[in-house]
């Protein structure tokens, strides 16, 4: 059986055991963008970000003036837009962040994995 056949089952399992609670929730979907992530869990984000950060973080002590202001953000999508929009416009993401606000970043800890 494929994965995604399997993430179906589990949030399926996962649904029944919350009860009605859980109602709404398509476990199709869920498996859906389960497929959709890199990552499974906010821990693993997290790894993986702080590796890119040290490294930015040591390039940033030898040389500041290569470095711009962060940005801030309430939303996942705009997020995602505003960084393709960087991308296009310096060529990389390289040396730049965007923070997402609290309520985004405890949606990377559902248990359907980080969500889009």
């Amino acid at each position: 059986m494929s994965q995604y056949q399997d993430d179906i089952k589990a949030v399926a399992g996962l649904k029944e055991n919350h009860g009605s609670a859980w109602n709404a929730i398509n476990p199709e979907y869920a498996a859906r963008m389960r497929a959709q992530n890199k990552f499974k869990t906010g821990l693993d984000i997290a790894k993986y970000t702080a590796k890119i950060m040290r490294a930015d973080m040591a390039a940033y002590d030898a040389d500041p003036s290569k470095y711009t202001q962060s940005l801030g953000c309430w939303h996942g999508f705009i997020g995602q837009q505003k960084m393709i929009s960087i991308k296009k416009h310096f060529n990389s993401t390289e040396r730049r962040y965007l923070y997402l606000s609290g309520w985004m970043v405890a949606a990377l800890r559902s248990e359907f994995g980080p969500l889009p």
